[in-house]
């Protein structure tokens, strides 16, 4: 049995003579033909019920908005409602399918404006791939908004994600994901976790307005962990930028980096800031803090610059323009205004350049006019 219904939703439910007159004398309108093979059976004097339908919905310019097939359907007058069991079809923007869908139950509204469809839905975007799974889905055709609901799974090429829902404009090709959601990366290995993720399918990015958690693999180790109030994940260029609130806690080396705004490069194994940055060596116990700075978490070197603060775990500290600190050696080289304190032996030097090992005491401080000075 085929029924197409149009804005108007007009229902052709009776037998071949009531539909008869539905197709030729209804205020004078017409329909596509309708072939009916079986005649509808009365479950109650205001419900009908029809076996291997085809509902069809089109808008004003007359372009398909969805097809849905199923082994048996209800109507209810009363309601105004249809019920389709174990349905599947095809969603359409502008003329075109863009989803295939399938569940256990689809609700159908007379007005045509809405298609839900409940139990083990399966929707999967035809122009980018995208599958999503979940327990209740909802399509708003003007709106070009697919939504589903309860227990949602989505995956694409790299990525797989959990969600409370994930609502769907396949015009943008952008998928939202809203309630703990957790997304799992395989190149770069990744996992994510936030309450809203903004997943732009074309340009491959997770874009993360709330806080969120990410956690780097290596293998099947985690590595590195980061988190801000916001981010950027960009998989094709394997670049991520936290912000605000930003931080990076890496395993090797044992450091931690804290910002207002961090970009992470992880190909080049770089974190830099151009903002305020601080870096703390958690096992050497010395912490760091600049304008602006560069971890290189490959080679292990750190490069501050401007305002160049250092300070060691006895209270020695080490103030410069300029930085560079090799963690595995412990060394640091820094210029501009220099000036080098400790505690005991209380003494300072200050120059313009200064080597040395910071945790051990040993600071050479040289150039222009060195000035040294004992603490009383």
């Amino acid at each position: 049995m085929n029924f197409n219904y149009y804005p108007s939703f007009k229902w052709l439910l009776a037998a071949p003579l009531i539909c008869a007159a539905l197709l030729f004398g209804c205020n004078g309108q017409s329909t596509k033909e309708v072939s009916i093979n079986t005649s509808p059976t009365p479950a109650t004097q205001n419900e009908l019920t029809f076996n291997d339908v085809t509902l069809e919905q089109a808008d004003e310019k007359g372009q398909p908005v969805w097809k849905v097939q199923g082994k048996q359907a209800s109507y209810s007058r009363e309601k105004k409602l249809a019920q389709v069991q174990k349905p599947s079809g095809e969603l359409f923007v502008d003329g075109k399918v863009v989803y295939k869908i399938s569940a256990q139950l689809a609700q159908i509204e007379q007005n045509g404006k809405q298609l839900f469809l409940t139990g083990q839905i399966v929707a999967t975007d035809t122009v980018n791939g995208v599958v999503l799974h979940g327990n209740e889905l909802e399509w708003r055709p003007k709106e070009d908004l697919l939504i589903v609901r309860k227990q949602v799974k989505g995956n694409y090429q790299q990525i797989q994600a959990v969600a409370e829902e994930a609502r769907v404009n396949s015009r943008s090709a952008r998928v939202d994901l809203q309630g703990k959601v957790v997304a799992i990366a395989t190149d770069p290995a990744l996992q994510m976790r936030t309450t809203h993720l903004i997943w732009e399918v074309k340009k491959k990015t997770l874009i993360g307005d709330r806080p969120i958690e990410i956690d780097r693999y290596k293998g099947k180790v985690k590595s590195d962990r980061a988190t801000a109030n916001g981010a950027n994940v960009n998989l094709q260029t394997k670049v991520i930028t936290l912000q605000p609130k930003a931080q990076i806690v890496a395993t090797e080396p044992p450091v931690q980096v804290n910002g207002n705004s961090l970009t992470w490069d992880l190909n080049a194994e770089v974190v830099t800031a151009n903002q305020p940055i601080k870096i703390v060596h958690r096992q050497q116990q010395v912490t760091t803090t600049a304008d602006r700075g560069k971890m290189n978490l490959g080679n292990k070197i750190a490069h501050l610059t401007g305002n160049v603060s250092a300070i060691g775990q006895r209270q020695q500290s080490l103030n410069a323009q300029k930085l560079t600190w090799y963690l595995p050696t412990q060394l640091v080289e820094a210029e501009g205004s220099v000036v080098y304190r400790q505690v005991e032996p209380p003494v300072s030097f200050t120059g313009q350049k200064a080597v040395g090992k910071l945790q051990e005491q040993n600071i050479t401080v040289s150039g222009g006019r060195v000035v040294t000075k004992f603490i009383p």
